[in-house]
């Protein structure tokens, strides 16, 4: 994908994400992970503490990386969390290439959530 394809895309799935949550604001890079890592977990709690909340995100880059092929999904514990594994090591990035590629697979997750709901 083009950088403008991405910057369009994700701006279309911000919007996206904005209009499901009813929120007033796009949301960032991060709301976008704890959303995708609430989705993966199933379950929906008023509040988490911060720890879960970091393993929300931690779940959704996995689950996002994993359409590369760096992580692959091994089950779920007695609680119900998802883990990964990683498969392939990470090349090394700038943070501008890592939120790069976390954005096209986001964008991607959106794209396979809307085939499924309609």
């Amino acid at each position: 994908m083009e950088d403008w394809q991405i910057d369009f895309e994700w701006l279309r799935t911000q919007h996206l994400v904005q209009d499901t949550m009813k929120r007033e604001t796009l949301p960032d890079l991060n709301t976008v992970l704890f959303l995708i890592g609430m989705q993966e977990l199933g379950r929906w709690k008023k509040s988490f503490t911060k720890e879960e909340k970091q393993d929300l995100m931690h779940i959704a880059v996995c689950r996002l990386l994993s359409q590369e092929g760096f992580f692959e999904f091994v089950g779920r514990d007695e609680d119900g969390w998802p883990h990964y594994r990683q498969a392939l090591e990470m090349p090394k990035q700038e943070t501008s290439e890592q939120e790069k590629l976390l954005k096209i697979n986001a964008i991607r997750y959106f794209q396979e959530w809307e085939k499924e709901d309609q």
